[in-house]
């Protein structure tokens, strides 16, 4: 049995096609269906949904045998028991630090930073040498700065309409993000031929 760990919405929608040129298809379709783990046209091939800040750890666990996550969910979960064999070039933005836009610190400010990039965040100011405050969110990050919760957010950047409807900018960038394959460990080895067909299938339509 090969369990691959996804995520709804729209990684869901961008790894099926590539899902496909690899010969595997769900039977039923998660925005619809209660079921979470879904089987497809392959028995010994079914698909796990779950939220997608979890998915390294179902992969990491080997309560899934693969997965796709973004970037940005990787760099803060951290690779433990992961290997990362594939940059699926889907769900691109862009993690950036965002405010006000005539918010500008002064050189000795501790700015407090609203985001759910805890970790992320503390390693991205940290190698500037710059203290701050993280506050911990899990939603509706441009509240922050315009009640005065924060000076800064870190988020992730698609289009910026969201920033701008909210009179905020995007300020430094972090990093590029797309959704990349992941690979429990043990799995590889224990699975070896059957990822590495799927790994080398799903690289062709990429």
């Amino acid at each position: 049995m090969l369990k691959i760990a996804l995520s709804k919405g729209r990684i869901f929608k961008e790894t099926l096609p590539l899902l496909e040129h690899a010969g595997i298809i769900p039977l039923d379709d998660p925005e619809t269906s209660r079921k979470l783990i879904l089987d497809t046209n392959h028995d010994a091939i079914k698909l796990v949904i779950i939220r997608a800040t979890d998915v390294p750890t179902y992969v990491q666990y080997a309560a899934a045998d693969m997965g796709v996550a973004g970037k940005d969910v990787l760099m803060e979960h951290g690779g433990d028991g992961l290997y990362e064999p594939l940059d699926l070039a889907i769900a691109r933005c862009r993690l950036m630090t965002a405010g006000a836009c005539d918010f500008s610190p002064t050189a000795h400010q501790k700015l407090r930073i609203a985001t759910k990039y805890v970790n992320t965040s503390k390693q991205f100011f940290a190698d500037k040498g710059q203290h701050v405050e993280i506050i911990k969110l899990y939603g509706s990050m441009e509240l922050a700065p315009l009640v005065g919760l924060s000076d800064l957010i870190v988020d992730v950047v698609d289009t910026g309409n969201t920033l701008k409807a909210n009179g905020l900018e995007p300020k430094e960038h972090i990093a590029d993000i797309s959704s990349r394959l992941i690979v429990n460990k043990a799995s590889m080895k224990m699975k070896h031929a059957q990822i590495q067909s799927l790994i080398k299938k799903i690289a062709e339509a990429v």
